[in-house]
């Protein structure tokens, strides 16, 4: 996660959706940077709520625009199994060597997920426990041009990224069965999801207190 103090906004890290290579770009240009933990790199919009928001506030004065990008759902979990897919996760908690596609799908909407598929889900990643959206500006992952124009606006120049932390090339295909369950286990997702597309790639969210 990135603050930018004195363009005022903060961009979060939502996993599996081009976050590093955004971080990576521009932490020398934001004035807080949390990258060093995964925990707070991909801090969710409810712990900001919670405590860093409050922060930002007292300590600062400041209540920055919040943004954030979102992934097709069916994608996001795609690249996490590509990316477990690695040669140095072989042998460890989370290796999906063997492992399909689908039954990765039915071990992430399991209602109690194993370990290699705790992977927490985009909604409740950008909502509140209400289901509120919390991202001032959402972004589509597919229509990226409109996040480097907001950024290239609000930092005052060109914004340039290099591809980071890019899963393997591994086969990925989704049976229709297995893509209906988990459209059904995350309707909430799917629904924000669809908002954002129809909204041409970017929404504009006012927040309440």
């Amino acid at each position: 996660m990135l603050v930018f103090t004195r363009a005022n906004f903060t961009l979060f890290a939502v996993p599996k959706t081009g976050s590093t290579a955004y971080h990576v770009a521009l932490k020398n240009k934001a004035q807080i940077v949390l990258a060093q933990d995964t925990a707070l790199k991909h801090m969710t919009l409810r712990k900001y709520d919670r405590w860093f928001a409050p922060y930002l506030k007292g300590a600062h004065d400041l209540s920055p625009d919040r943004v954030a990008v979102m992934r097709n759902p069916v994608e996001q979990v795609r690249s996490w199994y590509r990316y477990r897919m690695r040669p140095k996760v072989a042998g460890g908690p989370n290796d999906l060597t063997g492992m399909s596609f689908d039954d990765f799908i039915g071990d992430v909407i399991a209602k109690r997920p194993p370990e290699h598929a705790r992977i927490g889900s985009q909604f409740v990643f950008l909502t509140s426990p209400e289901g509120e959206l919390r991202v001032t500006h959402l972004f589509a992952y597919e229509h990226r041009d409109l996040l480097d124009d907001f950024l290239s606006d609000r930092l005052g120049e060109a914004v340039e990224t290099k591809r980071k932390n890019v899963s393997p090339e591994v086969d990925a295909p989704l049976s229709a069965a297995a893509e209906e369950a988990f459209l059904k286990a995350r309707p909430e997702e799917w629904a924000l999801y669809e908002s954002l597309m129809m909204a041409g790639g970017r929404l504009e969210t006012p927040l309440t207190a």
